[in-house]
């Protein structure tokens, strides 16, 4: 039995299906307030996203997926991936990296609303993908890759360029455990836990001008916030008629801060609920925060987004106090207090351009304030 969830076969769980069209994704690109929606939805429908890693579609891979896949064994790949690296669609240093699915008009979305974005399944569509390297990006840009190759990968990868080192990572473990897994030589396997989520989703910012794929901001985009996963919800501040939803970038696991320069890049199914809450009701939602919040089912999530990583932690406790302050009235002295007691500040990514810190609020501590 297959276990590559091809477009259109397999479990499809939302009422709308949005499979990963050449003619209709963007390559390194986000939609802005010019772009046509590929789809539309009442507010409440649910949508099917059939997302593509762009790990082994990159020019420094080949751009050919079937090729570059085959020197670890791998024969079924995914018809769409292979489609998009064949199209004529330029994705270059320019570019950015991420294939990016979209974007999907929210019926009646107004700026000032705030989407809401339910999310509620995540499928792996293949078992594997890569965790990449490359010189000039991630934490220790100029340090990594130290000679252009990887020990564990040299002796197969003969195809990769650009001083870039992908690691070949598969899916272990068992089903109620799953594990990702990459070689580490002389027979030795590195093991870690699998949290899948898409690192990159968001509505289109209020601008004309191209918008690039890697910089998060306040429309959300690739803001790379692991929590966000399986039945959890995200809100994004709408900033153009429609909203304009657009998803990407997924992930079968990644630690905070994201320090190599991606993830365990591969490909989701991936199913969200796209529901709005109109502008005059979003106070004791998001606090009406004009960035992104997350919410899961022990903690919200406001985020801090800024070039520097300190600033992006200052605005990360500014949200936090705004939003304890509106949501629960608490005097925004105790709000401080209170975090430097008990919130966590956690480093979302560094390696986006605009870095990335967000805060976990435990929502048992706040159970007597509802």
């Amino acid at each position: 039995m297959s276990t590559v969830l091809q477009p259109g076969l397999g479990p499809i769980l939302g009422e709308h299906y949005l499979p990963a069209r050449a003619s209709e994704v963007r390559w390194g690109w986000l939609p802005n307030q010019d772009s046509q929606p590929v789809l539309e939805v009442a507010p409440g429908q649910t949508v099917t996203i059939d997302t593509v890693s762009h790990e082994g579609l990159l020019y420094d891979q080949g751009r050919d997926p079937a090729a570059y896949l085959a020197q670890w064994g791998v024969t079924e790949v995914l018809e769409d991936a292979i489609e998009i690296a064949e199209s004529d669609i330029v994705n270059d240093a320019a570019s950015g990296p991420h294939v990016v699915c979209g974007p999907i008009a929210v019926a009646g979305a107004e700026a000032g609303d705030v989407l809401r974005v339910d999310i509620l399944d995540l499928a792996r569509r293949v078992p594997y993908g890569f965790v990449s390297n490359r010189h000039g990006f991630g934490a220790l840009a100029g340090e990594f890759p130290e000679d252009g190759h990887s020990l564990a990968t040299r002796e197969v990868d003969t195809i990769v360029t650009e001083g870039t080192v992908s690691h070949f990572a598969r899916v272990g473990g068992s089903t109620d455990a799953p594990l990702g897994l990459i070689d580490a030589g002389s027979g030795r396997t590195v093991q870690f836990p699998l949290g899948e989520f898409l690192g990159l989703m968001g509505v289109a910012p209020a601008t004309s001008d191209p918008v690039h794929s890697v910089p998060p901001g306040a429309f959300g985009g690739n803001i790379d916030v692991k929590h966000a996963g399986a039945a959890t919800t995200l809100f994004l501040p709408v900033q153009v008629a429609g909203a304009l939803f657009f998803a990407g970038d997924p992930h079968f696991a990644q630690g905070n801060g994201e320090v190599a320069l991606t993830a365990f890049e591969a490909s989701l199914r991936a199913t969200v609920r796209l529901s709005l809450v109109p502008a005059d009701a979003v106070g004791p939602v998001t606090a009406g925060l004009g960035v992104p919040v997350i919410e899961t089912a022990t903690h919200w999530i406001p985020t801090g987004l800024h070039v520097d990583l300190n600033e992006a932690m200052k605005e990360a406790v500014r949200n936090a106090v705004t939003f304890l302050e509106v949501r629960f009235g608490v005097p925004r002295s105790v709000a401080l207090a209170y975090l430097s007691a008990a919130g966590d500040f956690e480093v979302s990514q560094v390696v986006d351009a605009v870095k990335g810190i967000h805060c976990m609020i435990r929502k048992s501590d706040w159970s007597a304030w509802a």
